[in-house]
């Protein structure tokens, strides 16, 4: 096995960065489409990004961060300890971000089916919780985007700490998103 140059490597890994960006971006904008029968699928995207645009592409950018972080590490030989708590971590705030963004867009139209899973949260949660749920939704996937970034920006940190300890040349140490 031959070692790859400090430019594939990080070519390879904001490729796949990109590609993981990208999935998330499609997949939000699919789930606004398939949960909105009512409308027109431009009139809901457009909906969608008008109403939670920042979620919509922080989450996307974020988990292209991290999975371009986590790949450039790893194709320079750096592995990271508890890096299975980390992803679960960073997937599952991704994920509530995104489900509680999914409420803001009810109101107006969007997301449809969603109405059916906010009218069974009492049953699973309570009328308290439910109540604040969908009240604080927009905060809510604010702080889950926030998680995201958090993760993405300690994944990097300890990142370039390792590479900073290991024997790995300058021009490969350097974590950059150029």
């Amino acid at each position: 096995m031959t070692p790859r140059s400090s430019y594939a490597a990080k070519r390879d890994a904001l490729k796949r960065g990109f590609i993981a960006g990208s999935i998330s971006l499609i997949t939000y904008l699919f789930v606004v489409i398939v949960t909105t029968p009512n409308l027109p699928a431009l009139v809901a995207l457009s909906a969608a990004v008008k109403v939670n645009g920042i979620i919509l592409f922080g989450l996307a950018i974020a988990v292209g961060s991290q999975v371009y972080v986590s790949n450039h590490g790893k194709n320079l030989g750096c592995s990271m300890a508890n890096k299975r708590k980390r992803i679960l971590g960073s997937s599952s705030s991704t994920a509530l971000s995104s489900f509680f963004s999914f409420f803001s867009l009810v109101p107006l139209g969007c997301c449809g089916s969603w109405l059916l899973i906010l009218s069974l949260l009492p049953s699973f949660l309570g009328s308290s919780l439910s109540v604040i749920l969908i009240q604080y939704s927009r905060p809510l996937s604010y702080l889950g985007l926030f998680i995201v970034i958090g993760y993405t920006a300690f994944t990097a940190i300890k990142l370039k700490r390792k590479l900073e300890s290991m024997e790995i040349p300058e021009a490969q140490r350097k974590i950059s998103f150029r």
